[in-house]
C-alpha cells in the first residue's frame, strides 16, 4: 500500500488546476485520482442506499427500550392501582400499558442522548470534488501536501491505498478521515 494525500474542492476548475500542478510538480498521471465524493450517509454502499446496513448506534438502543419500558409499566400500572376506585379494574392495566409505551418512548431517547459525545466524534469527510495522489515517500508527501494547499484544497487528509491507473481502488468513503488540516481561505472556515 502506498501512503495517499487527498484534498477536498469546491470547483472542477480547481481541480484541473490542482492535477496539473501536481503533474508539474513530477507526479506521474497514473498516480492521481480525482472523483465526487457524496454527503455522508449517501454512499450508496447497500442495496437500498446509506453508508451502513443499520442506523449507528441502533443495536444498543434496545436496552435503552427496555428500561424504559419496564419501568414506564410499573409506574403506570401502580398509578392505575391506586386509581381502582375511580377507574374499575381496567384502570391498572390501562395505566400499565400506558405507562409502558411512554416509558418505551423515553428509554429509546435517553440511550440517543447518553451516546452523544460530540468530542469524541470522529472527523467526516465532507461532500466535495476530490483530488488524490499517491506518494512513495515522506518527501513526495509534503510536495503533494504543499501543492494542494497552493491549490486551495479546503481539506488535506493523508491515507493508504491503491491509486492504480487514476482509480483510487481501495477507498473507503465511509471511515473516518485522517486529517491533516482544514484550510480557512477568504476568510470562512472550511466545512
Amino acid at each position: 500500500m502506498a501512503n495517499i494525500i487527498a484534498g477536498r474542492f469546491d470547483e472542477q476548475s480547481d481541480v484541473e488546476a490542482a492535477v496539473s500542478a501536481l503533474r508539474g510538480a513530477g507526479f506521474p498521471s497514473d498516480h492521481i485520482s480525482t472523483f465526487y465524493l457524496s454527503p455522508a450517509g449517501q454512499h450508496a454502499r447497500y442495496g437500498l442506499g446509506g453508508d451502513h446496513d443499520k442506523s449507528p448506534g441502533a443495536e444498543d438502543s434496545a436496552q435503552g427500550t427496555a428500561a424504559g419500558t419496564t419501568t414506564g409499566g410499573l409506574v403506570g400500572a401502580a398509578v392505575g392501582a391506586i386509581t381502582t376506585p375511580l377507574t374499575g379494574p381496567l384502570g391498572a392495566i390501562t395505566g400499565g400499558l400506558v405507562g409502558a409505551h411512554v416509558g418505551n418512548l423515553v428509554g429509546a431517547l435517553g440511550k440517543m442522548k447518553d451516546d452523544e459525545d460530540p468530542d469524541n466524534a470522529p472527523a467526516i469527510r465532507h461532500a466535495g470534488l476530490m483530488v488524490a495522489v499517491s506518494t512513495p515517500n515522506e518527501q513526495c508527501e509534503q510536495r503533494a501536501i504543499a501543492v494542494l494547499r497552493e491549490q486551495g484544497a479546503q481539506q488535506l487528509e493523508s491515507s493508504t491505498g491503491h491509486i492504480v491507473r487514476g482509480d483510487w481502488e481501495d477507498f473507503d468513503p465511509a471511515a473516518p478521515p485522517h486529517l491533516i488540516d482544514t484550510v480557512q481561505q477568504q476568510g470562512r472556515p472550511a466545512y
